[in-house]
């Protein structure tokens, strides 16, 4: 069966979306607050999977699980004592779920300790202080499900023509995206910070080695339409104005980076080339411009059961 390429308009779901955004963020904080650090934050991500996405085991108490069900609207704890409990999601505040959540792991035996304040969000309210009514639509989340995991498929098959050091495809909480990393193996220079919402220190750790980034973000007060996008850091010379693929990717001269917007994909004939082939040309433009030796990087894409072959030098 082929990935299904739903329809998720930002505008007909924002409020939901907003709402399960500060959601993930209670529960990235609590992975974040119990997992020792990895390079460039990635024990703080989530993972898609069959349901929704997790956080895999949290080495909290015996092993903490915490999944977010998003086609029975539910978040599920699971602990490795065999301890289970459960969140249904529906219309709430964020205190209230931050209250629900914290009883959950202490009935999972963990420790519910962790940062209060959401990050890289407008409006940073203290997560027991937004008491305001937040809508749920639990239709809109599932189509929204269903595109992760459409856009997972070719972020994990891009993943695999690169041997070069690059990150797990995984969903960051803070701005809510899905995401892929490639790293030319050169350390970059030192960031300057300001990210909003972010201390310093993280950003300059996550952006310590020079990268090619390329993500998907269901909207967001900013860009209020999903899209797809890529970056470089440090951008080389004439990085912005590379010629891209497919028609209708652009280079957001604001945000400084390649913008394809989720319907371009989503209403093309072959949804999975149309995204490849906006992920490949950002990749060479970043990779190109930016000097980084291609040929000992890349190798084919992966294949089912058939090992990569071997270079001579290898």
């Amino acid at each position: 069966m082929s990935a299904v390429w739903p329809k998720i308009p930002f505008k007909a779901w924002e409020e939901t979306c907003t709402a399960l955004h500060l959601y993930a963020e209670i529960v990235g904080k609590y992975r974040l607050a119990q997992s020792p650090w990895v390079n460039h934050s990635w024990h703080a991500a989530f993972y898609v999977n069959a349901r929704g996405f997790t956080t895999s085991l949290i080495p909290d108490a015996t092993g903490i699980e915490i999944v977010f069900d998003l086609i029975d609207s539910t978040v599920i704890g699971a602990a490795a004592d065999g301890r289970k409990g459960e969140i249904p999601l529906g219309p709430m505040s964020v205190a209230e779920f931050r209250t629900r959540f914290c009883e959950l792991i202490s009935r999972l035996g963990g420790t519910p300790e962790f940062n209060g304040k959401p990050n890289e969000v407008p409006d940073q309210v203290p997560f027991k202080d937004d008491r305001q009514l937040r809508p749920y639509d639990a239709a809109a989340v599932e189509r929204f499900f269903h595109a992760l995991v459409a856009i997972n498929r070719v972020f994990l098959r891009f993943r695999t023509g690169f041997v070069g050091k690059v990150s797990p495809v995984h969903l960051f909480w803070g701005a809510f995206d899905l995401a892929v990393t490639r790293f030319s193996g050169r350390p970059a220079p030192l960031h300057p910070g300001g990210v909003p919402g972010l201390p310093d220190e993280v950003a300059r750790e996550a952006y310590s080695h020079q990268v090619s980034s390329a993500g998907f973000w269901p909207g967001d007060s900013n860009t209020d339409f999903p899209a797809f996008y890529s970056y470089a850091y440090p951008a080389p010379r004439g990085f912005a104005e590379a010629p891209v693929a497919p028609e209708g990717a652009y280079f957001d001269q604001k945000l400084g980076e390649f913008l394809l917007p989720y319907e371009v994909v989503q209403t093309a004939d072959d949804p999975e080339a149309t995204l490849m082939a906006f992920l490949e040309s950002t990749y060479r433009a970043a990779a190109d411009l930016g000097g980084w030796d291609r040929a000992a990087l890349e190798c084919p894409m992966g294949q089912p059961l058939r090992p990569r072959p071997l270079t001579q030098q290898e």
